[in-house]
């Protein structure tokens, strides 16, 4: 895939069209192909930053980070996705190296707490993040959350 450009944002420098193109790619995952009706606009979006992949507008790969204090002591990555058809080229990959690096360069921490879904433990593993022994289910699928020091 060329034509990928990468885009990191607050909330208040979406421009309409963008914030539409994100939301969509998480509900597409989440709640349509994941089958899991929550409450994606959890008034979270106005304090994250969010960074994403996208062609032609489409958005292929997309997560938000926060600060110390927003959603856990240190620093997070949420709403972490690539779409059905980007899958397989990376991109994942390229997104939480790209959210790591801002969360060190934005906020001058490497303390980064996430919630992951179970299948990707090993994924997250390979960026430092180790298992806590916090398992949970969140909207019935298995998550367990991992701290990066």
């Amino acid at each position: 895939m060329s034509n990928i450009i990468w885009k990191i944002k607050s909330f208040d420098e979406f421009t309409v069209p963008e914030l539409y193109n994100v939301l969509k790619a998480r509900i597409d995952v989440f709640v349509v192909e994941q089958n899991c009706p929550y409450p994606d606009l959890d008034n979270y979006d106005q304090k994250a930053i969010h960074i994403w992949a996208e062609v032609d507008g489409e958005v292929l790969a997309n997560c938000r980070i926060f600060d110390k204090g927003i959603k856990y002591d240190e620093a997070s990555i949420g709403r972490v996705l690539t779409t059905e058809k980007a899958r397989g080229k990376n991109l994942g990959k390229q997104l939480i190296q790209y959210a790591v690096e801002a969360i060190e360069n934005r906020f001058h921490t490497t303390e980064i707490r996430i919630s992951a879904q179970d299948y990707l433990l090993k994924f997250y593993s390979e960026f430092g993040f180790e298992d806590t022994g916090k398992k949970y289910l969140e909207d019935d699928i298995p998550h367990t959350e991992m701290l990066r020091k």
